[in-house]
């Protein structure tokens, strides 16, 4: 699907909540063609009031439903302070929108979708997320629940890296969209929206990234091998090329994403410094001595030096696919172990006020068991700066005890500052 741009005030005024969570962050236009216009136009900050409105015309029947569409569109929020892909005016996302005839159906799906992002996020872009519902206070407007995914990023700070919103009947009452039921009579819809945006490729970035630079998990990498040819006599060059043409060929051949580089301008050691700072999960060189001995070297990024490189691996062609293809994999699961056990020795779990606030000075995420009121998280965010992240679907078993209030607590919930 894709929807306008432009949305017309009134839709966005049709939902109270939802016009007073992003009112700051309305960019709205106000003159066309060289006019005033009649009716205020809101450049799309999300697609709810606009997707509302066709439901109300496209759902008549139960037969309809469910009714589920997906789009990718430009995003438009008023950001006062812009960090590249993390938050900025315009962004790019995809953005889904449900309709359903029943609450359960509604909840499942939007369960669903944040159970998608989550595995999205551990097996291609090995971040281990922590996945959960948000506090009441940090729950979208006009949702009635919504489920995230918090990242870790290297600086320690959180990343709301994915949402899936249970919207209940908020807009469909709004909007009047309905449907027959199977007796016939007039319901209205269950709706559920989920999004992930170019902010993810920044969480990507900040999670594995180093002082060399990018570093990709080979899942996702647009290239996973780059071959650089190293030769330093003309009558070696023959030689040292053909062999890295045909390593290519058998790369590709095996379905892996690979790249030669047989530009002359550069050096190799320039070479192994750019793709390095690209990202590039593994990188291929051969030179006369692995020519005459049928092999190459293979160089992990993951691992800078000598521990990180494969000497004297066989150019015979199963050999080679194989110990190429086992190290990608070794890659993959590397940054994920990686990442995960830095997350986890960033939490501390708190069991009071004063262990929280130290925490979070500290530059560490903070666990603890939480039943207190809106204005006690409001006043953790003011003392400390750290917000409530999640509360997550994996709860520790047993008896908790609220470490704001002293109270019986159902859930302990995740603190961070975040961006």
């Amino acid at each position: 699907m894709y929807f306008p741009q432009f949305i017309p005030y009134s839709f966005i005024e049709k939902e109270a909540s939802h016009v007073e969570g992003f009112s700051p962050e309305l960019a709205l236009v106000t003159i066309g063609g060289g006019k005033e216009l009649e009716e205020k136009l809101v450049v799309r900050p999300t697609s709810e009031t606009i997707v509302n409105h066709m439901f109300t015309q496209w759902i008549q029947s139960y037969r309809e439903l469910p009714l589920m569409i997906n789009q990718w569109a430009n995003v438009m929020r008023w950001e006062m302070r812009t960090k590249p892909f993390i938050r900025t005016l315009e962004f790019l996302w995809q953005e889904g929108h449900t309709a359903h005839a029943t609450p359960e159906e509604a909840e499942k799906e939007a369960l669903q979708m944040i159970d998608v992002y989550t595995k999205f996020a551990y097996e291609q872009a090995a971040i281990p997320v922590i996945a959960g519902r948000k506090s009441k206070a940090e729950t979208f407007a006009g949702a009635a629940c919504t489920y995230t995914i918090e990242a870790m990023m290297g600086d320690r700070k959180a990343l709301q890296a994915g949402t899936s919103y249970n919207l209940g009947q908020y807009f469909s009452r709004a909007f009047g969209t309905q449907f027959s039921d199977e007796n016939g009579q007039r319901q209205y819809v269950w709706q559920t929206s989920w999004a992930v945006s170019t902010r993810f490729v920044g969480g990507i970035i900040m999670t594995h990234g180093d002082d060399t630079g990018l570093m990709l998990p080979p899942r996702l990498a647009p290239i996973q091998v780059v071959i650089v040819p190293i030769w330093k006599k003309a009558d070696e060059r023959t030689g040292v090329l053909n062999a890295a043409i045909s390593v290519e060929k058998l790369l590709k051949t095996a379905g892996i994403k690979v790249k030669l580089d047989e530009s002359e301008q550069r050096t190799p050691g320039w070479k192994f410094n750019f793709w390095e700072m690209k990202g590039v999960p593994l990188r291929i060189e051969i030179g006369p001595r692995d020519v005459a001995t049928g092999s190459v070297v293979v160089s992990r990024r993951d691992i800078p030096g000598k521990p990180g490189k494969d000497f004297a691996v066989s150019m015979e062609h199963s050999a080679l696919e194989a110990h190429v293809k086992s190290r990608l994999e070794d890659v993959q699961a590397s940054l994920l172990q990686r990442a995960t056990s830095f997350r986890d020795s960033n939490i501390v779990d708190a069991s009071s006020y004063e262990e929280l606030k130290r925490a979070i000075s500290q530059g560490k995420w903070a666990r603890g068991p939480w039943s207190a009121s809106d204005a006690k998280e409001l006043k953790v965010k003011e003392e400390s700066g750290a917000t409530i992240r999640c509360f997550p679907f994996d709860q520790p078993q047993g008896w908790k005890t609220c470490f704001m209030t002293g109270n019986p607590a159902d859930e302990v919930a995740i603190f961070a500052k975040s961006y």
